[in-house]
């Protein structure tokens, strides 16, 4: 009789229930908990971004799989986990309407703010992937104008759809960050970038939070309309100076919707049934309660309260990861709401 494999889960991961006991024992835990004493007999390992899979922590154990139900994977030594013969799951794209809601929410309140419209403005959208494809629909959905700067993508479909960053500071009114951190992407938002950004302009970070130098956005923010950051240097330990800064701000929750987090643990689930042989869970579904009813003029502020947040989180930075992990999964936007979202 094949052995049944232990998995070690982070304990904020939600929707693993439908995994019989049967075909897998589960032990969930908090992030901080997972080290390599707790994977010494593990099989599997799910943990968010929190948690550093690396050779570290990997090594000596029993573990065959890696899944992070997170759109990056910059938290996993890939590198190691190749050689050490570790399959490797995460779940690109799974948060990216809850991600776009988050901005165009925050846009709408900001704009509220500033008593302004944005229907006839411009985005910069710097990286046009999972998430900033569907932020680039909205924003032509609500009249907006938008620059879409992706060097990767420009290079594999050509240049004609896309602009310099420079040129794209130059002219945005709202300039959203939406790519994945790496050599390229760490500290893009430094003090030059902040220069060439158009004065009175609004800045977005939804993406990770080493991509901003939060030093030169201190020193920005004064000529800036608005700043709206989800995701910190340092996390949990955020920079009050940089809390200070903002106007919108919030404890890495954008894509924290119950579709996203239903995507996210589908994907990884389906990816951990392939891995084990899982017949019967190859096709992991997850069933959401239906949505309720919001009044047109009330998308904006209703299905999620973003200043909700931002108060609570002023009013208690210290404890950003608590109230990352207490917050209440929202609803992202049906069909029949998106289609009724307006600005003016």
């Amino acid at each position: 009789m094949r052995k049944k494999p232990l998995i070690i889960a982070d304990n904020q991961i939600p929707y693993l229930e439908g995994i019989p006991e049967r075909y897998a024992r589960i032990v969930r835990m908090p992030y901080h908990r997972i080290d390599a004493s707790a994977l010494r007999c593990a099989d599997a390992l799910l943990v968010r971004t929190r948690t550093l899979c690396s050779k570290e922590l990997l090594q000596g154990s029993s573990v065959t799989f890696v899944g992070s139900p997170t759109i990056g994977t910059d938290h996993i030594d890939l590198d190691y986990c190749a050689t050490a013969n570790i399959a490797v799951a995460h779940a690109p794209g799974c948060n990216a309407g809850a991600v776009m809601q988050y901005v165009f929410t925050a846009l709408a309140v900001a704009a509220t703010q500033k008593n302004m419209c944005l229907s006839d403005k411009t985005i910069g959208i710097v990286g046009v992937g999972n998430v900033g494809s569907r932020v680039e629909r909205l924003a032509g959905h609500l009249g907006m104008k938008t620059l879409l700067n992706d060097p990767p993508r420009a290079a594999q479909e050509g240049v004609d759809s896309f602009c310099s960053l420079d040129f794209l500071l130059s002219k945005a009114d709202v300039v959203t960050l939406h790519v994945p951190l790496d050599a390229t992407t760490r500290g893009m938002a430094d003090r030059s970038f902040f220069d060439k950004m158009k004065e009175g302009a609004f800045f977005i970070n939804t993406s990770r939070g080493d991509v901003t130098n939060e030093q030169a956005l201190q020193a920005a923010a004064p000529g800036l309309g608005a700043v709206v950051l989800d995701v910190w240097q340092n996390e949990p330990h955020i920079d009050k100076k940089t809390l200070d800064a903002t106007h919108i701000a919030t404890p890495h929750i954008a894509g924290y919707s119950m579709e996203g987090k239903r995507n996210a643990t589908e994907t990884v689930v389906r990816a951990l049934a392939a891995h084990f042989q899982w017949e019967e869970l190859l096709q992991y579904a997850v069933t959401l309660p239906s949505v309720e009813e919001v009044p047109s003029h009330a998308l904006f502020t209703q299905c999620f309260p973003i200043m909700e947040e931002d108060k609570r989180l002023r009013s208690a930075p210290d404890l950003f990861e608590e109230q990352r992990n207490a917050y209440v999964y929202r609803r992202e936007w049906t069909r029949e709401q998106y289609n009724a979202l307006t600005f003016c």
